[in-house]
């Protein structure tokens, strides 16, 4: 049976989204955990801060347990990095496709500092958005076209966008909860 699912039944949880706006950086997510159409949990903290170099913004979706064998993979690299995002991100990826144990972890993991973003997925990618928007999980999709929006049409502060922009979601995304935890770096 494939992660994801317990007794056959699909498990879906937390929307994160990434934002970086007049030298701040905010990272949210909703943290909603739903075992098929059973809200299991609310208000599950799948974002964190690292305290590597001047500090990295991670947030996780998938499973919890695959997220957090990822994210300390991904702080040991970051560490060996000196801080530097993307080598760490792409040292990450390379683990991760190699790994006879943790190719088959089933998480994504968005990743932010002062400067830049990226998302690690699944299958070993490292991808850096275009714009300084990123957004993973159930309701990411419906995330990043409400933050995109208020990035581009209204004067709201990389938290204000975020966190309005997960409340969009979750009106509209079944797993994704009203409940926001946000972090940031940068001068606020």
């Amino acid at each position: 049976m494939p992660r994801g699912y317990l007794g056959g039944v699909e498990i879906h949880g937390t929307t994160i989204l990434a934002v970086r706006k007049d030298g701040v950086t905010a990272l949210a997510g909703d943290g909603q955990v739903t075992f098929g159409q059973t809200v299991l949990k609310r208000g599950a903290v799948k974002v964190r801060k690292l305290e590597v170099g001047e500090g990295v913004l991670v947030g996780f979706a998938g499973g919890v347990a695959d997220a957090l064998a990822l994210l300390e993979r991904f702080e040991e690299r970051l560490k060996e990095a000196k801080g530097n995002l993307l080598k760490g991100a792409v040292e990450t990826a390379k683990l991760w496709r190699t790994d006879r144990v943790l190719r088959h972890l089933q998480a994504m993991i968005v990743a932010a500092d002062r400067e830049g973003m990226v998302l690690l997925s699944g299958s070993g990618e490292v991808i850096a958005p275009e714009e300084p928007l990123l957004a993973v999980g159930s309701g990411g999709p419906y995330a990043l076209a409400a933050a995109k929006a208020l990035y581009r049409h209204t004067g709201l502060s990389a938290k204000e966008i975020a966190e309005e922009a997960l409340r969009i979601a979750a009106e509209v995304d079944l797993y994704t909860s009203g409940q926001v935890t946000v972090l940031t770096l940068g001068e606020a």
